[in-house]
Order: C-alpha cells, then sequence, then structure tokens
C-alpha cells in the first residue's frame, strides 16, 4: 500500500528540536512527508494542504478555521506537536476530523517547575541572595541567632486546579509531606483517596494560601479567576508561583501588590504578554521571579511529543486506536 501523505507545518529550527533523527526515520518508513515553513496560510500550503492525509501542526502553525476541509479534502488526522488545540482549530473540526494532542510529556515537566519554584520560594532563597549581595555579614549571624524560619515539609501548599501537572506536583513533592489545599470544581472527588489533598472551596483556599501555585487550566470560567479582589484576599507576604496559563491572573493587579511588597510571586508565563515587555518591572521587581515559558519546553520533553505524535499517526493509519484524540466534549475544560 502507499504510504498517506504527511505535511508538516513547522520552521526548520523548531521541526528539529521536536523530530531527531530517530524520529525523522520513522517518518520516512511510514508515510511521504514534507515540511512547510509560515504562520499563515499561503497559496502553497493550500497548494500543498489539497493532496495531504494528514497534518502534523506545531507551536508556530497557523490557524485552521471551518474552511479546512474544503481546502484539504483528502485530509483525515491532525496530529498537534502540544496541548493546546481548543484556540487552533474552528469547533467544528474536531467532528469532521481526527485531532489529537499531546499534552502528557509536558506534565511532568512542568510539575517539575513548578516544584522548582515552590521550594525556592518556600525557602525564600531570593531573600538570602539578596542580603548576601550586600557588603556585609550580617546575615550570617541573623540566622546563627534566630535560625532560618522558612521551610515546605509538613507546610500547607494551596493548588488551584488538579488536572494532569496538579497530579504530578503532588506526587513529585510526596516526601515533603504537604498538606495541599486544592480548589478544582471538576475534578474527581475520588482522588483525594489517592493523592494527600484536600478539596475546599475557592474562599477558604485564598485565605490560607501563604504559597499558591496555579495549575488550571485556561478557560472562560478560570480566566482572571487571581484578579485584584482574589489577590486582595491572600494573606500578607504569600507567594502566587503560576506555571499553567498567564490569563489566569491580571498582570496589573499582581504587579501592583508586589510592588508594594505585600505579595511575591514567580512566573513561569505570562501569556498573552509573551513575550514579557523588556522594561516590564517584574523582570527586576524585588519579590519577583519571571522566567521565559521553560517549564514545558526542554528538548527532551519535545522528543517525547514527538515519539506520542508518531505513535498516534501510525496508530490511526494501521486502524488501531488512537490514543489522545481530543473530542469536542473536552474542549470546555481545556486551554
Amino acid at each position: 500500500m502507499a504510504r498517506p501523505g504527511l505535511l508538516v507545518s513547522a520552521p526548520r529550527q523548531l521541526f528539529e528540536s521536536f523530530f531527531c533523527p530517530t524520529e525523522r526515520k520513522r517518518l520516512d518508513r511510514a508515510f511521504t512527508w514534507e515540511r512547510i515553513e509560515g504562520g499563515t496560510i499561503s497559496r502553497e500550503f493550500r497548494r500543498k494542504l489539497q493532496t495531504t492525509d494528514a497534518l502534523i501542526t506545531t507551536w508556530d502553525s497557523p490557524r485552521f478555521d471551518q474552511k479546512l476541509p474544503r481546502m484539504a479534502p483528502r485530509l483525515r488526522i491532525i496530529a498537534h506537536c502540544g496541548g493546546e488545540v481548543k484556540s487552533r482549530f474552528a469547533p467544528s473540526l474536531f467532528n469532521a476530523l481526527t485531532i489529537t494532542n499531546a499534552a502528557a510529556p509536558m506534565a511532568g515537566a512542568t510539575a517539575e517547575m513548578g516544584a522548582a519554584l515552590l521550594l525556592y520560594c518556600a525557602r525564600n532563597v531570593d531573600f538570602y541572595r539578596a542580603a548576601l549581595r550586600k557588603k556585609s555579614n550580617r546575615i550570617y549571624q541573623q540566622v546563627h541567632l534566630h535560625g532560618a524560619p522558612e521551610s515546605m515539609v509538613g507546610g500547607t501548599v494551596a493548588m488551584i486546579g488538579f488536572g494532569r501537572i496538579g497530579r504530578a506536583l503532588v506526587d513529585l513533592l510526596r516526601g515533603f509531606e504537604v498538606n495541599w489545599l486544592v480548589h478544582d470544581p471538576y475534578a474527581n472527588r475520588a482522588l483525594a483517596r489517592k493523592y494527600a489533598i484536600r478539596f475546599v472551596g475557592l474562599k477558604e483556599l485564598l485565605s490560607r494560601a501563604h504559597l499558591l501555585v496555579l495549575t488550571a487550566a485556561l478557560t472562560d470560567e478560570t480566566r482572571g479567576i487571581l484578579g485584584r479582589k482574589n489577590l486582595a484576599a491572600l494573606p500578607d507576604g504569600a507567594t502566587v508561583i503560576n506555571v499553567a496559563r498567564g490569563g489566569l491572573i491580571d498582570l496589573n493587579a499582581l504587579r501592583k501588590e508586589v510592588r508594594s511588597g505585600r505579595l511575591r510571586c514567580a512566573l513561569d508565563v505570562t501569556d498573552p504578554v509573551e513575550p514579557l515587555n523588556v522594561n516590564d518591572p517584574l523582570r527586576t521587581m524585588p519579590g519577583a521571579i519571571v522566567t521565559p515559558h521553560i517549564a514545558g519546553s526542554g528538548l527532551h520533553v519535545r522528543q517525547e511529543i514527538a515519539r506520542v505524535v508518531l505513535d498516534d499517526l501510525q496508530e490511526f493509519f494501521s486502524g488501531g486506536q488512537v490514543a489522545n484524540r481530543v473530542t469536542t466534549a473536552m474542549l470546555e475544560r481545556m486551554t
């Protein structure tokens, strides 16, 4: 049988960061494939879509509306290198085509970033680093006499969202005997028997959230969940850690709280304001840690994503069950 035609939408360097030589050999064996660049649907893109059976998309691919089946009459499956598909494809396409994502490989890496930021903030490392930048050894005397009070062991950590990332984070930190308070109206309450967590309402969670980590999807319901009012409900000295989506937080309101010294933050995401303006005070503000969306972007993560994508494509064309299909019923709770 002829190999299915496959079009890969990605610039060369991004493509190579996902598809190592081993995975490129898999592409060669299983498909007649070619790659196209560009974030818009150009005339060349349209021409290639007319004859392809499958499409791989990446973060730099165009968005596709309901006209795609007419542009690509042979297209049967789209495999996305990443988790976010809701904003990339018109809702009707999820019924017209098989659309898959590859969110699982990013969950562990994002949880790792959440754990790193939690531990860094819980131990107040920035404070001690700043103290040692001064031409003084007073901090040694203070610690000697009074001890360092900061620790997360046996303490309470609050979390908004309990999907893949949240569960992976709790697993990573099991040895720290953390008391987890979780707000997620949609999570199965039976998860509290498997994980050392307690589900609580948002009001209770905010009032006790000295350490608050966000792992929730960005939906109409969660957008801006940490606005001015809810930020004000956090205890003085609380730290907000976001490894999920920037849109969960009102960045202007958070900036004011951190500038005042009442709150601290550690943000791996600020989207849709990404990249963060070079003059944004959060980049240098005391009490703020900002990293450039690195949680799920490791090379090992990308190469695992490529394996997941190719597994689904090969399973599809062999008539098997695709593991990572996204359905319309799933969209409401997805970013």
